[in-house]
This record gives C-alpha cells, structure tokens and sequence, in this order.
C-alpha cells in the first residue's frame, strides 16, 4: 500500500513527540521512505539519534546547512515527498503557515512545496479552542490542508479535552488514505462561488454580502475527493482553494460565459450569489453630484439566470445543484425554486441578518430533492461542504 512511497515527516514541539517513533516504525512496516525533520522545539521531547534510527536516514533540523544548500537543498525536501506529514503539528506552526511564514526549516519547506500536506494537531485545548487557532485552521482547510485529529482525552497539562494528537494508527490510516483515490476520481465538476458586482460606473457597483465561504469549502471538499473541479468565482473575500482550476470573474453575464466554457461535467454545484439585476445604463465615467438634490436614474435589466442555464442546457450534467438563500418562507421558496429552475437538488438556508449566515462561518441548510428532504444542523461550513460532497460522490457512484 505505501511501498515505496516517500513520506516527509517534520516532528514539531509537544509531549505528543514521542509518538512519532511510533508512527515511523508504521510507515516504515508498511515499505515507505521516511524523511525526518526536527523542529528545534521537537527536539526538546524526542533525540535526532532515535529518529533518525528508526528512520535509517539523515535527520534535517537546520534552514542553513550549507553543504545542502548549495543545491537548494530545502527547496528539494519540499518537493521530492510524496505526501508531508507534520506530526505534532503545534498551534505556533499551524500559526506560522497559516501566514505564510518562514523562519525555520519546517516552515520553509511547508511555504516552498506543491506536495499535498497532513497535519496531526497537537496542543492544549485552550489553544485548540482559541478563535485564533480555529481561524488558523480555516485557512489552512482552504489552502487544501488535510488534517487527522485532534482527539478529546486526557492530555500532559492535566486537562481533558480536544487537541489531544491522534494516535499513530490513526495517522498512519490517514496516510494511507490519502494515496487512494476518492470517489470521485475521474468526475469533473464545476462550482460557483462568491458574489457577483454589477457596475454603476467605473467605482461603484452592486453587489451582495456573499464571502464565498461556502462554495470554497465546497470546491476544497470535492477536490479532496478525487474531483477534477473547475471553480468559478465572483469577487469573494475567501482566496480560492489550491489545486483547482480557478477561473475568476466579476459580473453575472462573465460568469455564465465561463461556466458554459467549463461543461460538459459530471456535476455542477451552483453556489455563487448572482445578482438578480444589473444596471443598463451604468456610466462609463464616475457619476458626481450637480447640486439639484436628485439621484440619477438607474435602470435595471434581469441578469440571465445562470442555474437555468445549466440545468435546462444541452450540455447538462448529470447532477445539477443549486442554492436558495431565503429570508422568508424558506423551505416554500427553495421548493418552488427547485422545480422553477430545473435543478436536481436545492441547498435551501436562511441568510436573515439574526442568522449570521451569510458572510459567517456557519451554515444551517436543508438539502431538498425530489424524493425528500433532509433538515442538516447547524455546523461550521467546511462540515456542510464535506457532508454535500458525499452526498455527490454517492449520487455518481452508479453511473
């Protein structure tokens, strides 16, 4: 199974250090290469004599080893991996890549890779909990970071809780698990994602309070799978995730240019919020003030309806998904909407300003489709992404 595959494996600070003997031992059964790498912290819990023993290679812990560095040398541990694997991943250095620093080997080597990463977090659960933490953990999910653990249990400090690190079985599962291929392997599909601005004139426009939170952890979720996802995007303020294909636009009409260019595909999950109007006759210099006390006349012409478009079009995929952001009557709009527009599925959620919904890190959706309705609890959106994405792969599965 990981024959010959070559794991790099940077060994942060923490008590939960010691497990990574374990874990080397694992992959080392199991016929991979392992290649160690010893955080300055990480070697306040376990000695580079043991690591490297187990390891039967060399163990990197300088940034500045000249002999390697006259070849790049860290630029060439960060690429020559199959998969890396941070084991205890530590709050700081889940900080640390999170803004996209570089102060030591590990870091330098996470900034400079292109190969996929699995982080193992490790910390008090204080530390876990912190809002700094979890937004750290956010934007490391949007980057395409992968994560086993943490677990609740007792932990070193005396505390019970999560952030207690996985044990190495269960890492060593997640390593091989992500040398699998998904289910969705093979499947193309397009999302949409963000808002939409329509221009006034050349400063102003019209837009909506979309972050594009949603439809990224949609597109990161799908990926993660083994999709091959085109990811068309409004002006969203989420950074799109890595390894997709991105195609980025700002108004209603380019984004039904883009997504007819993306199909055919498998699936197409439409989740950017399209602005319904746009403005005819929008100026094409700054409009200004004259004094008279009125405001120009702006008229407004229907955007073309991009879920139609795709639902009801020659080049349809096989499973169309959309999005019914209601603040009244929410499960009568999405209904009707479903069957108005074509679609095969509706993820029906209410956006009211009470809710913090939309722009926020949680959604409450239900999911409507022809044989029923399913109501989900409220839960962060990278969970909503996750559990929608299965739903896909398992409507696919048969074709």
């Amino acid at each position: 199974m990981l024959a010959d595959r070559r794991i790099l494996l940077i060994i942060g600070g923490g008590i939960a250090a010691y497990k990574s003997l374990s874990l080397i031992r694992l992959l080392k059964g199991a016929g991979a290469a392992v290649t160690p790498v010893l955080t300055k912290a990480g070697a306040e819990f376990v000695t580079a004599l043991s690591v490297g023993a187990l390891a039967g290679e060399k163990v990197h812990s300088a940034l500045f080893d000249l002999t390697a560095e006259a070849e790049m040398g860290h630029i060439e541990l960060s690429r020559s991996a199959d998969l890396i694997v941070v084991a205890p991943a530590t709050a700081d250095l889940m900080a640390r890549m999170a803004t996209g620093q570089a102060d030591d080997l590990a870091s330098t080597l996470l900034l400079a890779t292109d190969t996929p990463v699995l982080l193992a977090p490790a910390m008090n659960v204080r530390m876990w909990q912190h809002a700094a933490t979890q937004r750290n953990l956010a934007t490391l999910r949007g980057d395409g970071i992968r994560f086993v653990g943490p677990d609740d249990g007792a932990m070193a400090c005396g505390e019970f809780g999560p952030g207690r690190m996985a044990e190495p079985e269960a890492i060593f599962a997640a390593i091989a698990s992500a040398f699998e291929a998904g289910p969705l392997q093979g499947r193309h599909v397009l999302v949409t994602s963000g808002p939409t601005h329509e221009p006034i004139d050349p400063v102003r426009f019209i837009a909506n309070r979309s972050s594009g939170a949603q439809g990224t952890a949609i597109a990161a979720a799908l990926r993660d799978l083994g999709a091959r996802v085109t990811f068309v995007t409004g002006p969203a303020e989420v950074a799109p995730p890595q390894g997709v294909a991105v195609v980025r636009v700002e108004t209603a009409v380019q984004m039904l240019a883009a997504v007819s260019a993306a199909l055919p595909a498998d699936a197409a999950v439409m989740a950017a919020a399209v602005a319904d109007w746009r403005v005819l006759n929008a100026s094409g210099s700054k409009m200004k003030k004259d004094g008279s006390g009125q405001a120009p006349a702006l008229q407004f012409v229907e955007n073309p309806d991009i879920l139609a478009s795709v639902s009801k079009g020659h080049t349809r995929p096989r499973l169309v998904v959309g999005f019914a952001a209601e603040t009244d009557d929410v499960l009568a709009n999405a209904r009707a909407k479903r069957l108005r527009k074509g679609c095969d599925w509706i993820v029906a959620n209410d956006v009211s300003p009470e809710t913090g919904i939309m722009g926020g890190a949680e959604n409450a959706v239900t999911l409507i489709r022809a044989e029923g309705e399913e109501v989900w609890p409220r839960m962060a959106k990278d969970d909503v992404a996750r559990r929608l994405a299965l739903c896909i792969a398992d409507a696919l599965k048969d074709e």
